[in-house]
């Protein structure tokens, strides 16, 4: 499902970056918690390494050049199971450029192959101070993740990512694992592509460092997220 985010009011607040940038002066985040988290992250862009950046810098400027010739951006998330760095990195891209009052923007996931969104995915998203709700059952059950109070939700799930629920032309396509960016060296219709690799909380399954490793691969996505969008808005 496409999610279309609209811009609010804007106010003038210090940036991250330095300077002064727009950004909501009102926004109804689904919970204080959410607020604080975004918050802490934003704070945090010293720790995003200069090469990092420039990768980062790359989909910011994809994102811009679309919405300043009055387009939807469109951001497809790939890795190969779509059940954990890609779901996160499409929540909290969508919830970045809400912060930053970004729009048209349109963020979107997929995997290279189907499995489920892994239930500590939806933990650590909960833990940020997002609402997932399960409406459905299922190996491949749907979950609704909210952010703000009166925007619908992102209906999230693991499918492949050229089906029919994703962009088939003129999206990035940001690659957030490497198997996954091996296995595809062509993504059919993307405008560009991105390799955004990262570590697979997954290595911590079942472990004394699962919830700590799940927070901190949480943490890293949703701070870059945040650093692409207050780039778009600088």
């Amino acid at each position: 499902m496409r999610i279309l985010l609209a811009i609010g009011t804007l106010a003038l607040v210090s940036s991250p970056l330095g300077g002064r940038a727009e950004t909501p002066a009102v926004r109804e985040w689904i919970s204080p918690n959410l607020r604080t988290y975004l918050q802490q992250r934003a704070g945090e862009f010293e720790q995003i390494s200069t090469a990092r950046k420039t990768e980062l810098d790359r989909i910011a400027k994809y994102v811009k050049v679309r919405i300043d010739a009055g387009q939807t951006a469109r951001l497809t998330f790939i890795c190969t199971h779509n059940s954990r760095r890609s779901q996160m990195s499409q929540v909290w891209a969508a919830t970045a450029a809400a912060q930053y009052g970004i729009a048209p923007l349109e963020s979107f996931s997929g995997g290279t192959e189907t499995t489920a969104m892994n239930p500590r995915t939806v933990a650590v998203l909960q833990r940020a101070g997002l609402q997932i709700d399960k409406p459905t059952a299922g190996q491949n059950p749907r979950y609704l993740v909210r952010f703000q109070q009166a925007d619908p939700p992102l209906v999230c799930f693991s499918k492949v990512y050229h089906e029919d629920q994703n962009p088939t032309s003129n999206f990035c396509a940001v690659m957030t694992c490497s198997q996954a960016d091996q296995n595809c060296p062509l993504v059919k219709g993307c405008a560009l592509r991105v390799a955004l690799p990262f570590d697979d909380p997954k290595n911590a399954d079942d472990t004394p460092e699962e919830a700590k490793t799940y927070d901190g691969s949480c943490a890293l996505i949703c701070r870059e997220m945040l650093y692409i969008f207050s780039r778009v808005k600088s």
